[in-house]
Order: C-alpha cells, then sequence, then structure tokens
C-alpha cells in the first residue's frame, strides 16, 4: 500500500525532502511505500534541481491539501500565512501534517494541535528546531521519564556564525554580517536571526515539550547579538568566558509551575559543553532527574539536515498508519495533549550573573564609587578590572555574582544617575551563565 505526500514548497529543504523520497537505496524499508504525490510550487516553469514529472507540479497549493489522494501534508513554505490556513485546511481534510515551520508553530501551536487532535490526525514538526538534530522527538518519548528542570540551547546557526567570526577573527559584527550574507548564512534581511525572534520562537517549542504547557511566544524575552562588540568578546575571552546566543528554559526556584523563558546574548565559561559549539552548528543541553545532563548536537539548518528530520516524521506516521490502520487512536506520545498556558516569570524576577563594561574618566574614586552604588542595590561583585584606555577614558569591567535583574538594573540607574561622576558611561551589559 503506497502512502501519498504532497509537498507544500520546493525551496532547498522540500528539494532535499524529494531527493530523499525519491533515493530509497540503504535506507529505512518504509520508504518503499511512500510517494510524492503533488508538489506545490510558486512557478510552474523555474528551473529544479531534481526533474519532476509536470503533472505533479501545481501552483494551486489549497488543492493539495484538500486532495483525498494525499495522506500527509508537507508544509515547507515558512512563515504565518498561508502556512497557518493551509495547515488548517489540511487536519478539516483528514490529513496528517509534517512541517518545519516554527514561527506558525510557536504562535499558533494552541489552535494547530487542538484542530489536530479533535480531527484524529498527527503535527510532526522534528525539523522545525535544531535542523538535523534530533530534539524533538527525544523530548515527547526518549526523555519522558525525566523531570526537566533546565533547556540550554545554541538554536540559531546564523548567528552562531557571526559570534564565532567575531572570536576567531576579532571583527565587529556589522563585517561579519556582511560576510555570513556573502556566503548565505544570513539573509538579505537578518532581523528574525540577529534579533533573537528565530531562537525565541524555538525555544517556545522546546519548553513546551519540556514542562508540559503551552508557552506565550509574546511572553519570552528576547535580546539579539547587535549590541555585541568585539571588545566584549576579546574581554569575556580574557576572563575566561566564550559569548553566545542562549535560548534558556528553566523552571523558577520555589515558583511552582512558572518558567522562565529568554533569549539573550551569554558570556559562558569555556569549561560550559555549549561554549565549544561553533559555526553554523546549533546544540541543546538537556538537564533532568534522574539523567542529569545530556547534549544534541548537530548541524542546524540546511538543505540535507533539515529534510533529513522531515522525512523521519514522514516515515513515523507512515509507520503507523501501516501497522495500526488510518483510524486508530492518536498516540500520545507523539500527539500533544497540553491544554493550560505555563505561567512565564517577567525578566526582572530572573536570577543570574552579569557582565558589565564602563567608560569613565581617569580619576581616583571611580571603582569605589561603582562598588557603592551596586552594593547599595545588593549587587555581589565577583571581580572589578580596570581593562585599558578608549579615548582617553578608563574601560572598567564588571563581574557580578548571582543577582536578581531588578536589582541590577536598579543599580545601573544609580550609576547614570550620579552627577559628580557624569562621565561614566555604560558601554555594554550581557548576562553571565
Amino acid at each position: 500500500m503506497a502512502f501519498k505526500v504532497g509537498l507544500l514548497g520546493f525551496g532547498t529543504v522540500g528539494t532535499g525532502t524529494a531527493a530523499i523520497l525519491r533515493d530509497r537505496d540503504r535506507r529505512n524499508p518504509l520508504l518503499q511505500d511512500i510517494e510524492i504525490g503533488r508538489v506545490g510550487v510558486k512557478s510552474l516553469d523555474k528551473p529544479r534541481a531534481i526533474a519532476l514529472d509536470t503533472d505533479l507540479l501545481t501552483t494551486d497549493l489549497e488543492s493539495i491539501v484538500t486532495d483525498p489522494d494525499i495522506d500527509i501534508v508537507v508544509e515547507l513554505i515558512g512563515g504565518l500565512e498561508p502556512a497557518r490556513s493551509l495547515i488548517l485546511k489540511a487536519i478539516a481534510a483528514g490529513k496528517h501534517v509534517v512541517t518545519a515551520n516554527k514561527a506558525v508553530i510557536a504562535r499558533y501551536g494552541d489552535e494547530l494541535y487542538a484542530a489536530a487532535n479533535k480531527a484524529g490526525v498527527y503535527i510532526l514538526l522534528e525539523a522545525s528546531v535544531g535542523g538535523g538534530i534530533p530534539i524533538i522527538k527525544p523530548l515527547k518519548e526518549s526523555l519522558g521519564a525525566n523531570r526537566i528542570s533546565q533547556i540550554t540551547g545554541i538554536v540559531n546557526g546564523t548567528t552562531n556564525y557571526i559570534l564565532t567570526q567575531m572570536t576567531e577573527e576579532g571583527a565587529d559584527f556589522d563585517a561579519v554580517l556582511t560576510e555570513a550574507q556573502q556566503l548565505g548564512y544570513a539573509e538579505a534581511d537578518p532581523t528574525a536571526d540577529v534579533d533573537g525572534l528565530d531562537a525565541a520562537d524555538k525555544i517556545a517549542i522546546l519548553a513546551s515539550l519540556a514542562f508540559g504547557g503551552r508557552i506565550d511566544r509574546e511572553a519570552i524575552y528576547c535580546e539579539g547579538i547587535r549590541q555585541v562588540s568585539a571588545e566584549d568578546i576579546s574581554y569575556a575571552e580574557k576572563l575566561g568566558f566564550t559569548i553566545k546566543l542562549l535560548a534558556i528554559a528553566q523552571k523558577t526556584e520555589n515558583r511552582e509551575n512558572t518558567l522562565q523563558v529568554r533569549v539573550h546574548p551569554t558570556l559562558l565559561p569555556n569549561a560550559h559543553p555549549l561554549a565549544s559549539i561553533n559555526g553554523v552548528y546549533n546544540a541543546v543541553l538537556v538537564e533532568g532527574e534522574p539523567i542529569g545532563q545530556v547534549m544534541f548536537f548537530g548541524p542546524g539548518a540546511g538543505e540535507g539536515p533539515t529534510a533529513s528530520a522531515v522525512v523521519s516524521d514522514i516515515l513515523a506516521i507512515v509507520g503507523i498508519l501501516k501497522s495500526a490502520g488510518k483510524n486508530t487512536a492518536l498516540n500520545p506520545l507523539l500527539s500533544c495533549s497540553h491544554q493550560d498556558y505555563s505561567a512565564i516569570a517577567p525578566m526582572e524576577e530572573v536570577v543570574t550573573r552579569f557582565y558589565a563594561r564602563f567608560l569613565c574618566g581617569d580619576r581616583p574614586g571611580v571603582i569605589g564609587h561603582l562598588g557603592t552604588c551596586f552594593g547599595k542595590h545588593e549587587v555581589s561583585l565577583e571581580s572589578v578590572v580596570q581593562i585599558g584606555f578608549q579615548d582617553k577614558l578608563a574601560e572598567i569591567v564588571v563581574v557580578t555574582h548571582d543577582v536578581q535583574e531588578k536589582n541590577f538594573r536598579q543599580a545601573l540607574e544609580e550609576v547614570r544617575s550620579f552627577s559628580a561622576l557624569d562621565s561614566i558611561s555604560i558601554a555594554s551589559v550581557l548576562r553571565v551563565f
């Protein structure tokens, strides 16, 4: 019995998916039971890396999701619309859905999953986070016996490449971004990547799976890497740190059923497992009980890795349909059943360490004044170092012990408002893991 797949989109990932589905030699035997039924494209005349029969191609994507011969709809067009509407129409037509679209799942996952559960179909999304890294299925299945306490990830290859190059070349952000765009690692409009929006979509998905509650995407604190300078990277190295854009979801101590979910550049100790993840690679570190720590590492994007994840989801659905039939109840390990939203703690309540770099006139008492301002707001300093001079101003780098974000920000306001030292300026502030 052949199962027919309808592809919505035939770009990089769609092409890679088709290549795997057509080249079955030495792959999973279930591929013999899968065929490409329809392919939705923007243009029928565009040259393609894979030659497909012209009668498979259509610009009418809605005709694919309602085609009675299609068993599984694979959504690879990205964005919010028409992806959301097409997924809902596929579900209404009784189709199982595979998607790589983190944005639509992060924002409309509750609506899509409710519709899928009601219709008795699956939405699988392994390719939505981490490219070819298996992380969705492990959170749903392999790690299901654990109490997850924290997920920390480098989940955006573009920003990881930029920060890696800034570290290795000593270059500024703008220069490396231009290089990344020329190499195809960054989009012409890099906003979603460099401002942390893509990573926020992905940690929303991971947090919902790990902690069993829906996540309000708009409640996630999101800070990108535009403000990270070559000077900060250099000073971080001298202090034994590497700067990475981290996506973090963790249980909040002393507040049951409340999560911290945030994305921001972070100074990682060089001994941390994620500190050595460089280039366009991704990694996700999961911590829980009883497993302890487990890390998933691999290519976070690209035709082959992402298509590998897409086809793995297709195979999972086909395996169920072939063994149990089309009218069986949903497997609770593959479907999504949580109904309630998790509470997200405001950033001001987060407890973390901080790195701050100040520029100030080289005069007696400056360091003492900084210490006084921080002490008034219960900010304990781990180290205070005068690094050097920039434009005749002394550079002072401060690293704190754990402190509540609210207290640290109040201390910074105290520094800013001190009129006798009006030459003090705050060059940068970053969190420390």
